[in-house]
């Protein structure tokens, strides 16, 4: 019985400002602010975090295409290009001979 009446005590309904019963958990309202307010960091947090990897993404592919742009001007400019493109023949065979050396090396014996 006694056990009863302490919880009944506990859910002693209080009335609102506009008439309305709600009952009365102190600690349950007490932690569910808590909860919230620890959800709310949460959010702001991870919406610092998004923009920040939004930012460095964006600067990263900037700087990416950058670079692209730089290796295409460099092979565009380079000897090696032109010799493959005015000798294709003798490409093929150096291609060739560097694959069979390389295998040659690395074949287990």
């Amino acid at each position: 019985m006694a056990t009863q009446a302490s919880a009944k005590s506990q859910t002693v309904k209080s009335t609102t400002a506009n008439g309305v019963t709600e009952p009365s958990h102190p600690v349950t309202d007490q932690l569910k602010d808590s909860l919230h307010a620890s959800v709310d960091k949460l959010a702001d947090s991870a919406g610092i975090a998004e923009e920040n990897i939004r930012k460095t993404a964006s600067s990263s592919a900037e700087s990416m295409s950058e670079r692209k742009r730089l290796a295409e001007q460099k092979w565009q400019a380079s000897k090696v290009r032109n010799y493959a493109i005015e000798n294709p023949l003798a490409t093929a065979g150096i291609a060739f001979a560097a694959g069979m050396l390389v295998t040659s090396l690395l074949r287990k014996k």
